[in-house]
């Protein structure tokens, strides 16, 4: 999902950081036809025309088109600087299905730390492991476009699945009761949650959800608001509220009235608030009798734990006595033992050091055999006492990774994409906080011919206001994945990479644009949206029969305008056109 966007049934209220940030997006506006391009004119002279519609032209605007093999077609400001928005997920889906593999799979783990009896009764804690996978306790796989989905589908479970599979696994295996604690542990990261540059504003909504290891649910739960159905047409009453799933983590504090509001057009009225590190959500407003139930996503404070608590609940309820509470496990150098304040999980700090890493990186992009001292590069010093003895009692093995990458670029997924950059951080350095992670994607972009100034990247889902691309680097690597410069041939994983982008008038974040022929089901991209800019690179195919790459990026539209979309979408019909 991208910054700002409410899917929301209802209108709501916010906090001012978060209504002056709000923007529309494409699927909430109803989209306009696009013009027939004159084809008497050359392209160049037909993208000039319409970005100098006064709707538009104070914007700024950067085009890129090229054939398949990288050959320049068209270019405007395609090597000024603009932000990605949610472009920046067509780079790290790209480098995750490179280098991690169409096929890779992650596990969580529920392991045994202490001594497990014949009884049954283990005398330790109880750890819930997260291997960074992105779908855990989410359901969302495999992507079904919507005009597939079902009419009536049935009602959110309350419970997690995957959650319920392992304890099953867990009870299968014996175990009776735990005297200790339930953990949820997604120590293999780094505990940083959100990168620096995200906005306050967007930390409370799911789009915003901190990134963790132990991912869970989407590391969000759904905030449902009804009216009473006991309403009375003299007084107000408190609307009901439910949260799925269904985990005491929040303490919901209840505002919201049912109660008759003249005729305002708008279904309810809501303000969702949290502190930072709080909590209690706070919900307040009115939602008028019989109105539709409201539905908003709000993040997860610290995913680990509503894991761990999720975890002790399904087993309490398959008769699993636990003596203890719920904790979560974070990484924390601090709290290695005889190594205070030394961070082993980092790469090395020292320019020799950082150029040690990078070269070591560009040697393994060029060699696709998995390599096994690829941990060389990290300094250990861990001491202290052995760690207890530690037994997988579950596992849960995720769907291979391009299924998420469909989901991933599909919906905008921001939690997804910025979980694939700790993973390639983890596989190919120790560096699984946010730089060290980076630094994999940036390098391979630069293993590919890429420009080092030409993109900047702070996060992997273009939700930081930081990032920046060119149009000619984002045209680089759409044309690095489908015609690979030495070969000549698309790269191994192009066909389901390409798959994985919405497409027109078809699927994902595109299933309401370019909804009429010729277009509809032969633009093949990635959108990107915040308030005063916006974004949309992949693939098109033309009435020549030919198949084109296209970059536009602009920036500096009026905030609530979509003028700029449209025209968006003509130099898109333009390009159809005119190749």
């Amino acid at each position: 999902m991208q910054r700002t966007i409410r899917h929301a049934a209802c209108v709501l209220t916010m906090v001012a950081a978060c209504l002056s940030a709000a923007a529309q997006t494409s699927a909430d506006v109803t989209p306009k036809p696009e013009a027939a391009p004159s084809t008497q004119q050359p392209l160049a002279q037909q993208i000039a025309a319409l970005l100098a519609d006064p709707a538009v032209a104070r914007a700024h605007w950067g085009v890129m088109v090229t054939a398949l093999d990288g050959k320049p077609i068209y270019a405007l400001n395609e090597g000024q600087l603009f932000r990605p928005d949610s472009n920046a997920k067509l780079f790290t889906t790209a480098a995750a299905m490179a280098l991690l593999g169409a096929d890779h799979r992650f596990t969580t783990q529920v392991v045994a730390s202490g001594n497990l009896d014949k009884q049954g009764v283990l005398h330790g804690d109880l750890m819930l492991v997260g291997g960074g996978d992105a779908n855990f306790g989410a359901d969302t796989l495999p992507y079904v476009a919507p005009s597939l989905r079902p009419q009536n589908p049935p009602p959110a479970l309350s419970n997690i699945a995957d959650i319920d599979q392992l304890a099953d696994q867990v009870v299968a295996a014996g175990l009776h009761e735990v005297q200790g604690n339930v953990i949820g542990d997604d120590h293999i990261f780094s505990w940083e949650g959100y990168p620096g540059s995200w906005e306050t504003g967007d930390l409370l909504w799911g789009y915003g959800a901190p990134v963790s290891a132990l991912a869970i649910h989407n590391n969000e739960i759904d905030v449902t608001v009804a009216p009473n159905p006991e309403s009375h047409p003299t007084r107000s009453l408190p609307a009901e509220i439910q949260t799925t799933p269904n985990v005491p983590y929040y303490t919901i504090e209840n505002h919201v009235y049912t109660m008759a509001m003249g005729s305002g057009g708008c279904d309810a009225r809501l303000l969702f608030r949290r502190d930072p590190g709080s909590k209690t959500l706070e919900v307040s407003g009115d939602i008028p009798p019989g109105a539709a139930p409201c539905t908003e996503r709000i993040a997860i404070e610290d995913p680990a734990q509503i894991a761990a608590l999720a975890l002790k609940s399904a087993l309490e309820r398959r008769g699993v006595h636990v003596t203890g509470t719920t904790n979560a496990k974070h990484w924390d150098p601090e709290r290695l033992p005889g190594n205070p304040g030394v961070d082993v999980n980092r790469m090395p700090d020292t320019p020799q050091d950082r150029e040690r890493v990078d070269a070591y990186l560009q040697a393994r992009f060029s060699d696709s055999t998995p390599n096994s001292e690829s941990k060389y590069v990290c300094t250990y010093f861990i001491a202290g006492p052995t760690p207890p003895k530690e037994i997988a009692l579950a596992t849960h093995t995720s769907p291979p990774l391009q299924e998420d990458i469909v989901y991933t670029n599909k919906v905008s997924q921001n939690l997804h994409a910025e979980l694939f950059v700790r993973d390639l951080g983890s596989e190919y350095t120790c560096g699984t906080d946010v730089p060290g992670s980076l630094n994999v994607v940036r390098q391979w972009l630069m293993y590919l011919g890429i420009d080092k100034d030409d993109f900047v990247f702070y996060d992997g889902s273009g939700l930081s206001s930081h990032d920046l691309v060119t149009p000619r680097a984002v045209a680089k690597l759409l044309s690095y994945a489908a015609h690979d410069p030495k070969t000549g041939q698309p790269q191994p994983w192009f066909t389901p990479w390409k798959a994985s982008l919405p497409v027109g008038g078809v699927d994902g974040t595109l299933a309401d644009r370019f909804t009429t022929a010729p277009l509809k089901g032969h633009v093949f991209a990635k959108t990107g949206t915040h308030s005063e800019g916006r974004a949309l690179s992949g693939y098109l195919d033309c009435a020549s029969g030919q198949t084109v790459i296209f970059s536009i990026l602009d920036e500096n539209h009026l905030p609530g305008d979509t003028a700029d979309r449209d025209a968006m979408d003509r130099i898109v019909a333009a390009i159809a056109a005119a190749e």
